[in-house]
């Protein structure tokens, strides 16, 4: 005769399957949905918002007192490389009709508000997450357009800019990398798993590169 099994145990049976196939696809589905971070990303934000900002400030406050004295000479003009001065009485110190530190004010403000939050754990939407990405990105470009105005039109170095674009970098590819991993971003399976263990060679080779074209720039005066 045939076994037939309590029925009290068939919904038991059919619910623990359930659970197991939901314990593979529901995960996949919230990180679809929403994401938080881990410490490491929210950490990463708080501290290149924070120096962001920092040289905004400053960059600010030298840009004010160069409108009120012409011949006022920034702390870190250092030599005729080196001239914060110089970049700062640039046209392309106020590319949009202001002083580009007053953009990088309130940009990097959001960005530390955005890593306190997810130390708070907080849970974003995937479109929130690309709209953090697009703003890196497009600060990573801006960047790009001021040290090649910098290097070939201006001719000169702002550390306190040197600054800012180092933020810049570290925190778009740290967040592309979040996005890539999480599947905001679509990619190949490969770029999700080099992403994954090996996201700091970006920012590594894009500082290299800079590096390399200051070095090359004014080889002369370094070797000098």
């Amino acid at each position: 005769m045939r076994a037939v099994a309590p029925a009290g145990l068939v919904p038991a049976q059919g619910s623990a399957a359930e659970a197991a196939a939901g314990s593979t696809t529901a995960p996949a589905q919230g990180r679809s949905r929403t994401a938080g971070s881990g410490r490491g990303l929210a950490l990463l934000l708080v501290l290149t918002g924070a120096a962001g900002l920092l040289a905004s400030w400053v960059v600010t406050l030298d840009k004010f007192k160069l409108l009120q004295d012409p011949d006022y000479v920034p702390g870190c003009g250092m030599n005729p490389v080196v001239a914060c001065g110089s970049v700062m009485k640039s046209e392309q110190a106020a590319a949009f009709g202001f002083p580009n530190p007053m953009l990088g004010l309130v940009a990097y403000a959001v960005v530390v508000c955005v890593g306190v939050s997810l130390l708070a754990g907080a849970r974003f939407p995937r479109w929130y997450w690309l709209t953090l990405n697009a703003g890196t990105l497009f600060g990573v470009a801006f960047c790009a357009w001021l040290q090649a105005q910098s290097l070939y039109r201006v001719n000169a170095l702002c550390l306190w800019c040197c600054l800012a674009w180092a933020a810049t970098l570290l925190m778009f590819w740290y967040v592309t990398s979040h996005n890539v991993r999480h599947g905001f971003l679509p990619a190949p399976a490969w770029l999700r798993v080099f992403m994954n263990e090996f996201t700091w060679v970006l920012p590594v080779l894009h500082s290299g590169v800079i590096g390399m074209l200051i070095l090359t720039r004014w080889w002369d005066f370094w070797m000098g």
